[in-house]
């Protein structure tokens, strides 16, 4: 979501948050600023300065060359509009200029991710002290609060405004008194510091300080970092101070580079068979160590599974469920983690806690972890592409994929290695309960290991879904039809019809067509049908006719050997193979690209759906 850059250094560092600010695009934001100290450079009684914009990050590039900013101490945001509209007064950093006349130098600049729960009452207090409000944010509280703490010691005032604050927070905060210090926190939202000689950063992710350091120290929940160009001190929640490690971490800038294509998002569908080569990579048998040095012991304990996660992970967590209780014979219940802990459960001990998230970052899924672990489920494993993320760290046992940096906000390709991950798991299961013979288990791994030339194969197919996508470019609604493991990919395929087409767009259970959906079916509607050649395509053919019957227009991706042929209202893609239980992994591959050339079809703007963030860091 938000993305948070800052710095304290010996030389001008507006560059490097402009360009930090540039890496962190990806995550989705509608408006973006700077707030820099004029006089750590210089040593006059200059003060603070900031530029804002909502047009993108270049725009501000040139406001900041234009008038000149630069410093060796400042922090940068980009903002996804939580609390108030999208405009300049609502776009970080935010101002104290303590209570009174707005006219006064500012005293306090502050950046924030996150979302304050006690704001209005915060916002109250503060007013009856004198302070004026110029924004609709809650992060203007914040700023205010430090003011009227302070008294001559930034992370004094910093740390008794955070013990008021009730929500999610990440902060970097400058004040026109220090002119070389920056003081950050963080509580339910991500931030990390970067070490470099004679420098220091803070962000929100490591990929902000790419080319930069490869330095990173990642804060713990409740940390409260304190820095000047030549050294950091943190303190814990608890008010003591700690050492936090000292990583280096490879956050590669040349994974953003677009090449060849023409979007990120393109990129990333062609990138889907070497990041699921790279996450399988060096499996040579199925074991529980793949998990973690504990697995063993903890998976032999486990009776049921909870899948844990959000969106696009929420339905690779749905295609685990078929596999987990039809080949593992383990019950498996699937939740969306935003609603998990606000509805009475029935908890179990012997339940292994499963997370999904590309990022390892995503608010409701870290904080429904947390929920299932207070109702007594200790037993957690996490699928994640960031290996040093916080649902990592927080995790018991951990599955890392391999995806890659993935810049586009729709996912692609962490969703087919996130099913990888967890089809790994489940054959691990099925070994632990001795439902796996050596022979299945070396067709799996065959299976597995052919993949990437399977995903190819399907990737050929782009020019039949091209022309799929220009009859879809003028519609404004569509159907998405499925079975057994194939109905979260419809799902999965409506959803990203709509993130970036804004084409609405639902997915069913083809079996439900004559449940309700079935009003709907009419010459103007296009059915998206996934049939693979399984057990239940004779009864997906028989829900295709009560779609053909009522006038409707099929476009199906068939097997080669379904048996089910174009004519008039029914267009057929058929797919090279049919791929057994894996083969959800193939037929997600031109949804996604149905959905990408339907939006480079109307124009939309693919990397950066309206309304939408990469990163979810807040509920």
């Amino acid at each position: 979501m938000c993305g948070i850059v800052g710095a304290a250094s010996r030389q001008d560092i507006v560059p490097i948050l402009i360009q930090g600010l540039q890496r962190l695009e990806y995550r989705g934001y509608d408006s973006c600023g700077v707030a820099v100290h004029r006089a750590s450079l210089t040593g006059h009684a200059a003060g603070l300065q900031r530029a804002r914009s909502t047009a993108r990050v270049s725009e501000l590039m040139e406001q900041v060359q234009t008038e000149g900013i630069a410093s060796g101490t400042g922090i940068a945001h980009t903002r996804w509009a939580t609390h108030g509209a999208p405009a300049v007064h609502n776009a970080h950093p935010h101002f104290s200029t303590g209570p009174g006349s707005s006219q006064a130098l500012a005293r306090i600049a502050l950046v924030h991710n996150g979302i304050i729960e006690n704001h209005e009452a915060l916002r109250d207090q503060l007013q009856a002290q004198g302070y004026v409000f110029h924004s609709q944010t809650d992060t203007e509280v914040i700023a205010h609060l430090i003011d009227s703490h302070y008294r001559g010691d930034l992370r004094t005032a910093v740390t008794q405004t955070v013990a008021q604050l009730r929500g999610a927070y990440a902060i970097a905060v400058i004040h026109h008194d220090e002119p070389h210090r920056v003081v950050g926190a963080r509580a339910g939202s991500p931030l990390i510091l970067g070490v470099a000689q004679g420098q220091r950063f803070l962000a929100s992710d490591a990929m902000a300080l790419a080319g930069v350091t490869d330095q990173i120290v990642y804060l713990e929940e409740g940390d409260l970092v304190d820095l000047n160009p030549d050294s950091h001190r943190i303190w814990s929640r608890d008010g003591s101070e700690v050492q936090r490690p000292v990583r280096t971490v490879q956050a590669h800038s040349g994974a953003a580079d677009l090449g060849p294509y023409r979007h990120y998002m393109q990129k990333e569908i062609f990138e889907q068979p070497g990041a699921v080569a790279d996450t399988l990579m060096g499996i040579e048998a199925i074991h529980p160590d793949l998990f973690g040095p504990h697995a063993a012991q903890v998976l032999a304990d486990i009776e049921r599974v909870l899948i844990l996660a959000c969106g696009t992970s929420y339905y690779s967590g749905c295609v685990a469920q078929y596999w987990l209780e039809s080949l593992a014979q383990i019950p498996c219940r699937v939740e969306v983690a935003s609603e998990y802990r606000y509805r009475d459960s029935v908890p179990h001990p012997h339940t292994l806690v499963v997370t999904i998230s590309q990022s390892g970052e995503t608010a409701d899924t870290l904080a429904a972890l947390r929920h299932a672990q207070s109702l007594g489920m200790p037993h957690s494993l996490t699928i994640c592409n960031v290996a040093t993320s916080a649902m990592v760290r927080e995790c018991e046992l951990s599955y890392v994929t391999r995806a890659g940096v993935e810049i586009g906000v729709a996912s692609t390709k962490a969703f087919t290695t996130q099913l990888a991950g967890l089809f790994l798991l489940t054959l691990t299961l099925m070994k632990l309960r001795n439902r796996l013979s050596p022979e299945q288990e070396a067709q799996h791994l065959r299976d597995m290991r052919h993949l990437p030339a399977a995903m190819q194969s399907v990737l050929a197919l782009e020019p039949q879904v091209i022309a799929w996508a220009q009859e879809f470019a003028s519609k404004e609604n569509a159907l998405f039809l499925g079975r057994g493991t194939h109905y979260p990919i419809a799902l999965e395929g409506a959803l990203k019809l709509k993130e970036i087409t804004y084409i609405h767009a639902e997915a069913y259970a083809a079996g439900e067509l004559k449940h309700g959906p079935l009003a709907l079916v009419t010459s103007a509607m296009p059915v998206v049908t996934v049939a693979p050649n399984d057990a239940l395509l004779e009864k997906l053919k028989s829900n295709l006719q009560e779609v053909r019957a009522r006038g409707g227009v099929l476009y199906v991706l068939a097997d080669a050997d379904s048996h089910i042929s174009a004519s008039e209202g029914v267009q057929v893609i058929r797919m090279p193979e049919h791929y057994g239980v894996l083969s959800p992994m193939l037929h997600v591959l031109p949804l996604q690209l149905l959905a990408y050339h339907t939006a480079c079809a109307r124009g939309t703007d693919v990397d950066k759906p309206r309304n939408l963030a990469k990163s979810v860091t807040v509920e």
